[in-house]
């Protein structure tokens, strides 16, 4: 059983930044990835960042905006976004795969939104 809590949602204007926070926590479980998802009104989920012990891959669309790091020894994953734009407005979801069971969690999502 593994629990995510996302933190670090919040409006922020055009071109500004934001960190993002997501910690497991629940049953001793090796994690094998932790990444951040994202959402809009009426479009898909699409992948922003996952990270495992050998790669890390970004979405086409925050290449070179955004920056993920996970600290393996919490099981924590955080997420920089520098040079946010509007159209990166979303429900921003953290997920884990555990590496026994290939189990896919998620959290509860946090809000992003960017305008001016």
């Amino acid at each position: 059983q593994v629990q995510l809590v996302e933190s670090g949602g919040g409006l922020v204007q055009p071109g500004g930044s934001r960190r993002l926070s997501c910690a497991a926590s629940g049953s001793p479980v090796s994690i094998y990835a932790m990444g951040w998802y994202r959402q809009a009104p009426g479009k898909q989920r699409e992948l922003v960042a996952s990270i495992t012990s050998a790669h890390t891959n970004y979405g086409d669309s925050v290449k070179g905006r955004f920056t993920a790091h996970r600290d393996n020894a919490q099981n924590t994953v955080y997420l920089q976004m520098n040079s946010l734009k509007p159209e990166d407005t979303a429900v921003y979801y953290c997920n884990a795969v555990a590496r026994a069971t290939l189990d896919v969690y998620w959290g509860q999502g946090t809000q992003v939104t960017v305008s001016s």
